[in-house]
């Protein structure tokens, strides 16, 4: 960490040069003899990446900025917060703190948190910044966790982990035993310090396989930002044995919707099938990740056209956690029929449909965009077709 990055006359200069070109300051240079242009430019993108992500550290002064991947695998402020109100107590130990986020706003919540980063600069850097956010119910120890718990004598009401994905001769991984620490070989020892673990793992880990890793799964929490699921919560209570609830949620600036069901009430829930009727629904990314299909048909009483296709429709309109359609039109898969429409701009979406949509839109010649939807799905009758759709905002 290099505190002359600190300096007023430096910390205007990344300032006013947020939105500067970086490739022309690396060729001009910078006016500053005690810093390398490097240094600086790796704090303007840093910095620059925090604007929407992280702005409680955009806004504050003389925060110091981690390396663009150290920001890149932090939670935003948007899911920290979120995780933060599922769960509370009187202390909790954060394993793998990496730039701080998720603890800043545990501090909200707990009485004592602890904070362990393996490597030393970033460890510097979280004290660092919080010192400027004048946090001082977090202890920062400068450990790995794995190790620290083991010799301390505490016990903690909660213990957080956020694996690290990033295997030093794999590569970019996502199952829980190749990424660092490996969760499942320790999992034992976790639960000797804490009867609650909660655990951030990747979007793309599969249910299925974190299921098999894992033990004693309450609840698993999938997390969608603007329709873009970040990350997976996995809330692990010692000796827990019945069956897990599946909550999802989708966070915007204004609302969120949520929808929860218990898993093995999946395959058995009761679903109706039907031809498209008046309007159309697509569930939101968080749920389609869950896979809980049936359950939202049959919680919200809608039918689907297709048992592989994941569109749903109704004859009064509902509201839904996902995005809803007024069908304009219905039309069979027939290049001659979708032609004579001379649909030339359109959003397109395929559920359940042998062909792209880069394809569709070669062969049609249809841009993207404007206030026409086409769904090319699958109906109940395993007919190919287009459901020509507006928006309803």
């Amino acid at each position: 960490m290099n505190k002359t990055l600190l300096n007023i006359e430096i910390q205007s200069f990344i300032n006013s040069n947020l939105e500067t070109d970086v490739v022309s300051l690396l060729l001009k240079g910078i006016p500053f003899p005690s810093v390398e242009t490097k240094a600086v430019i790796e704090q303007i993108e840093a910095k620059k990446r925090c604007k929407v992500k992280l702005p409680t550290w955009f806004t504050s002064s003389n925060i110091y900025y981690p390396n663009k991947l150290n920001i890149e695998q932090t939670s935003s402020e948007a899911t920290a917060k979120y995780k933060s109100l599922l769960i509370n107590g009187d202390s909790i130990i954060d394993l793998t703190g990496g730039f701080g986020v998720d603890c800043f706003y545990f501090s909200k919540y707990f009485k004592a948190v602890t904070h362990c980063e393996i490597n030393r600069e970033l460890f510097e850097i979280v004290a660092h910044n919080y010192s400027q956010l004048n946090l001082n119910t977090i202890v920062t120890v400068n450990s790995d966790g794995l190790e620290y718990i083991e010799s301390s004598k505490k016990r903690f009401d909660w213990i957080y982990i956020d694996p690290s994905r990033r295997h030093d001769s794999k590569g970019k991984v996502f199952n829980l035993k190749d990424c660092l620490p490996n969760v499942p070989k320790h999992l034992e020892t976790y639960f000797e310090k804490s009867d609650n673990i909660l655990i951030k793992t990747s979007p793309l880990l599969d249910l299925s396989v974190g299921i098999s890793e894992l033990k004693h799964i309450k609840y698993i929490h999938i997390v969608a930002v603007n329709n873009d699921v970040k990350e997976l919560l996995w809330l692990l209570e010692k000796s827990y044995s019945e069956d897990i609830t599946i909550e999802t949620v989708n966070l915007k600036p204004s609302n969120k919707a949520q929808f929860s069901f218990k898993l093995h009430t999946e395959p058995n829930a009761d679903v109706k099938y039907s031809l498209p009727l008046k309007y159309l629904y697509e569930p939101n990314a968080a749920i389609m990740k869950s896979g809980a299909f049936n359950s939202v048909s049959s919680f919200y009483k809608l039918f689907k056209l297709h048992k592989h296709s994941h569109l749903y429709t109704s004859q009064q309109l509902i509201d839904f956690p996902g995005r809803r359609f007024r069908i304009e039109k219905i039309l069979p898969y027939n290049k001659k029929i979708i032609k004579k429409e001379s649909i030339r701009r359109a959003n397109i979406t395929t559920r359940n449909f042998p062909e792209s949509v880069q394809q569709i839109r070669k062969r049609f010649d249809i841009k993207d965009g404007g206030n026409t939807f086409l769904f090319f799905s699958t109906n109940k009758s395993d007919s190919k077709i287009v459901v020509i759709c507006s928006k309803i905002v």
